[in-house]
């Protein structure tokens, strides 16, 4: 049984502030900047880490367990958001920091070889 969760301040203020989101973006040029900002925000992230990784040379193993939990995280959470109508924007959004930051990755992993 699914059990509904009390509807509290910080609900009732994350659910309008996603609204407010998906009205703010429904301009094109808005929400395909918006993506490109968080695309280039995960870019920049991951090649951080790769280079971060790559300088210490110490944390290499832990370093790729924490990307790949993030990675999988990033996954199950796209997978069970609910499928409201202001919630597309957040997938969306997900989904681009994550392509981001696998590309950012294997962009420095192509440095190395």
């Amino acid at each position: 049984m699914v059990q509904k969760f009390q509807p509290t301040n910080l609900h009732r203020n994350t659910d309008l502030l996603l609204e407010q989101l998906d009205l703010w973006s429904i301009n094109p040029w808005r929400r395909y900047s918006l993506f490109l900002i968080v695309l280039l925000t995960g870019f920049l992230l991951g090649s951080s880490i790769g280079m971060i990784n790559g300088v210490l040379a110490l944390m290499d193993p832990v370093g790729a367990f924490f990307t790949v939990v993030l990675l999988e995280a990033m996954v199950r959470v796209r997978r069970h958001w609910p499928k409201k109508a202001g919630a597309k924007i957040v997938i969306d959004l997900v989904d681009m920091s994550r392509i981001g930051l696998l590309y950012g990755l294997l962009l420095e992993g192509f440095k190395l070889l």
